[in-house]
Parts: structure tokens; sequence; C-alpha cells
């Protein structure tokens, strides 16, 4: 299910599973995974994606997996996150890589 004024942005590499609610007013970037976290004939009349509520941002190569995981609305879903629980309204979520630099010998 999809509601009104969803917006895909380079549009490559997107995946929407078929139990996945995305309500109103939604804007996924490139590479979004919208997964289930696990795969079984067992669950095909299980909801096994997740719900997008209104107003969220999910931006480049996030991924989030389960049926029971829902993204509260006006949140935003930094690039790279990778997440298999609820998310509150209102909500920035992001994770903070770690690039070091070690001269060679």
């Amino acid at each position: 299910t999809i509601g009104d004024s969803f917006f895909i942005d380079h549009a490559t590499g997107i995946v929407i599973g078929e139990t996945c609610i995305i309500k109103e007013n939604v804007k996924i970037y490139q590479g979004v995974t919208l997964g289930a976290l696990q795969v079984s004939k067992e669950l095909k009349d299980k909801k096994r994606h997740p719900t997008v509520e209104n107003n969220v941002i999910i931006y480049a190569n996030a991924t989030i997996l389960g049926g029971e995981t829902v993204i509260g609305a006006n949140s935003i879903i930094g690039g790279n996150v990778w997440l298999t629980e609820s998310v509150p309204v209102n909500t920035f979520v992001y994770h903070k890589p770690e690039t070091k630099l070690k001269p060679k010998k």
C-alpha cells in the first residue's frame, strides 16, 4: 500500500516488499530496502515488511526490515542505516561511521 505524494529520487536499486505500507508524503532515495526479516512460505499471509508513516524521508542505501517495524511520522532515516526495530515519531536516525588513516610502513 502506497499513499499520496510518494517520491522516489534516483530510483535505482529500491526494494519495497509486498506487505509494506507507505503512508503519505514519503521520500525514498536510491538503494533503499523495505524488506522482510525472514523468508518462508509459512509467512506468505503475514505482514513481513515495514510500515512507513507520513512525512518520512529515507536516504540512500538504508535497510529497514520486519513486519512489526514502524517508522514514525516526520522522521528522517539517514543513509546506510540498518533498522530492524521501530522508530518513534519525529526521530532522526543515523550512524556515525569511523574512518581511520594509518601511514604505510
